[in-house]
């Protein structure tokens, strides 16, 4: 395994690489659940949304893996999965529908990747650019935490506002965050970690998380049914395109802001770009 990846090369271990893997999972295993019940709002069946996310998020990662060689986990994103919600609503069209913009988005997206323009549009991307996009993902992502966590809620007049702070949920969720933040002050290594599997044994021994069992039988997979004639029918050429658009620059941008902090882009350059990039769609 070490020689395959070449791990010394990149100055890590297997220890290291086990340990940053389960990092990566507890910090990610959240799309799991909201997907899903995002989609569903949407039409689209909650059990098969929940296996689909969980395929797609296997085989892109060991693609990623094993053919672009990167530690790059590769999970359904927050965003495309609200605005297709939001398309169903507003256009009045079944999610089968939108299903068919999303594959032929897929497909031009597929298509572009094969050809030299994503690769221009990382170097054509000042630094100044690049650290933004990385500091607005970390910061969308901190938000979508804090929401579900109930921190902030929503308010009619400044959009956001505090939550409860004597909500149970939302107190061991600070404590989780201040724990967290000491681990990494004090440069304990796997400190998010620890500061995830601390916090949800507290949770266990409070009473506010409980496990209905360990183990239990999958939905089983089935195709989506998706209509690629009514994108023409109901002429959704904008909303192809606008998937089309969010998934280049949002999965640019997030490749972009994962590079640099794990020090992979070489003077503004990513080597091995064009797979890992042709998986981030």
């Amino acid at each position: 395994m070490e020689n395959f990846f070449q791990l010394k090369k990149h100055g890590t271990n297997v220890k290291t690489e086990v340990m940053a893997g389960f990092t990566t999972f507890l910090t990610m295993v959240y799309i799991v659940i909201v997907n899903p019940a995002i989609l569903s709002s949407a039409g689209v069946p909650f059990d098969q949304v929940f296996m689909a996310t969980i395929i797609a998020t296997i085989v892109g990662t060991l693609y990623m893996a094993i053919f672009a060689k990167y530690p790059i986990a590769i999970a359904p994103g927050m965003g495309m999965n609200a605005y297709f919600a939001s398309v169903v609503a507003t256009h009045g069209v079944s999610y089968q529908v939108v299903l068919g913009a999303v594959f032929l988005a897929g497909l031009l997206f597929i298509i572009l990747t094969f050809t030299p323009f994503r690769e221009m549009l990382i170097r054509a991307i000042p630094n100044s650019l690049k650290f933004g996009i990385t500091s607005g993902i970390g910061l969308f992502i901190a938000f979508i935490g804090l929401r579900m966590a109930g921190i902030v809620v929503p308010n009619p007049e400044t959009l956001v506002t505090f939550g409860n702070l004597h909500d149970p949920i939302t107190l061991l969720t600070i404590f989780g965050l201040f724990l967290t933040l000491v681990l990494m002050a004090r440069n304990v290594k796997g400190a998010l970690f620890f500061g995830m599997v601390i916090t949800a044994i507290v949770g266990i021994f409070v009473g506010l998380l409980q496990f209905d069992g360990v183990v239990s039988t999958p939905p089983t997979p089935v195709f989506f049914d998706m209509d690629i004639a009514g994108v023409f029918t109901f002429g959704l050429y904008t909303v192809v395109i606008s998937f089309l658009l969010v998934t280049i620059f949002d999965t640019t941008g997030t490749m972009i802001g994962v590079a640099e902090q794990a020090g992979f882009l070489k003077d503004g350059k990513f080597p091995r770009a064009k797979p890992a990039l042709m998986l981030m769609h």
